[in-house]
């Protein structure tokens, strides 16, 4: 292949990353706590050797350098368990799994039979120590999560539930079951933390924008296929041509 039809490849892929995250993106609309991602390109400039054309000697490539989080906070969905939290702003709930620490925005609060309070998945919710809540017997029916992330009791506080933010959402990476991996995050003081109980945050996925993306990915790659079937028609008569003269 010569060098267009390289640079059309790249392209090509760009649109096939751009379309799997508007897939996925799709299908998690309903997913609670889902933040949609954009992909990321970078331009790639290949300089070739001073024996090529002048105007061939910067060749631009699409480069592939990842996805963002939108960080649109989604709608309040109202759940009726006093417990389900939305965290209004930034941040994440920090939860304990067997290989670490993970975070998630889904706010689904339940207590384990050991006491401890929980995701929907059964991963313990962690406090700013990294250390379970855990809610006595005896307290388990006037339970409440404030504004700050406190957990009260009929006795009193309880402990406080973490909220970690990142300066780089994009270094926040999807782990495939509604959990994220992330390092050097910062946990909110409980000043800086607000919670809203009673519900929680929806997926920020609009599907009618999605919807659109996925046509003009469409379109674009119908676009790249039709300028590839051009310069190989373009080739076919150039060696025709100079067939003609051997």
């Amino acid at each position: 292949m010569d060098i267009s039809s390289y640079v059309l490849l790249s392209h090509e892929q760009a649109l096939r990353r751009r379309l799997d995250v508007t897939a996925n993106n799709m299908a998690n609309t309903s997913t609670v706590g889902f933040k949609r991602e954009q992909p990321v390109f970078h331009e790639y400039v290949e300089r070739s050797g001073e024996n090529a054309v002048p105007s061939a000697r910067k060749t631009s490539y699409v480069l592939d350098y990842g996805a963002v989080h939108d960080v649109q906070l989604g709608a309040f969905q109202p759940t009726g368990n006093p417990l389900d939290v939305m965290i209004d702003g930034p941040g994440y709930l920090a939860v304990e799994t067997p290989e670490g620490t993970a975070y998630t925005r889904a706010g689904f609060v339940k207590v384990l039979l050991s006491g401890d309070l929980a995701t929907a998945g059964g991963q313990r919710l962690l406090d700013a120590n990294g250390k379970p809540v855990n809610v006595p017997p005896d307290q388990l029916g006037n339970l409440s999560i404030g504004a700050d992330g406190s957990v009260v009791g009929s006795q009193g506080p309880l402990g406080r539930l973490a909220v970690t933010v990142f300066e780089n959402e994009a270094a926040v990476s999807p782990r495939g079951d509604g959990l994220m991996t992330a390092a050097g995050g910062r946990i909110l003081a409980a000043g800086e933390t607000k919670l809203v109980s009673g519900g929680v945050e929806g997926s920020n996925v609009q599907p009618i924008v999605e919807t659109t993306a996925m046509v003009e990915i469409l379109r674009s790659y119908q676009s790249s296929q039709r300028l590839t079937q051009g310069m190989e028609e373009l080739r076919k008569n150039a060696i025709s041509r100079l067939g003609r003269f051997t």
